[in-house]
């Protein structure tokens, strides 16, 4: 496993549509394991492959404290949705940028596994919340695309200080 370098907003390749992945293989594993090595490594709750400059339908998400809870979504597809949340958001991508976001309260995603699997996953309220996020990165959309209002430092610094 290793950290990759994540790609910073003003880089095209987060603005690209992503492909699918057709091969399910060691390399696909290699992905999955280097991306999750370096989530956990940026203390955030999720990640998807353009990020690491790879652009391929591929997510990790782990919004457990302990960082042991990786979710591993490969051609992740939202099904179903329903109530609504507003709250603060940020992206390893953006770092330092904070914005207000809405997004639904629960989520529904069919995916694959690392093996070709198929399955769904449901998520409520932060889980939810990454789930969209991520799911957007796939089609080259950051969060601040979708924030009615970004926060000035000090206004992150007087809320959450």
């Amino acid at each position: 496993m290793a950290i990759r370098q994540i790609v910073k907003e003003g880089d095209s390749v987060l603005t690209k549509h992503c492909r699918e992945v057709v091969k399910f293989d060691d390399r696909l594993a290699q992905l999955i394991d280097d991306m999750t090595e370096t989530l956990h490594d940026s203390g955030g709750v999720g990640l998807a492959a353009p990020q690491v400059g790879v652009i391929r339908r591929v997510v990790v998400i782990d919004v457990s404290k302990e960082q042991n809870q990786v979710i591993e979504l490969v051609n992740p597809v939202i099904i179903e949705s329903s109530g609504e949340q507003e709250g603060l958001e940020g992206c390893l991508s953006c770092p330092g940028e904070w914005g207000i976001t809405k997004r639904p309260n629960y989520v529904k995603v069919k995916a694959f596994d690392r093996h070709g699997n198929e399955f769904t996953i449901d998520g409520e309220e932060l889980l939810a919340r990454a789930f969209c996020h991520e799911l957007d990165h796939l089609e080259g959309i950051l969060f601040k695309q979708k924030a009615s209002k970004m926060l000035t430092p000090e206004e992150y610094e007087e809320m959450f200080g």
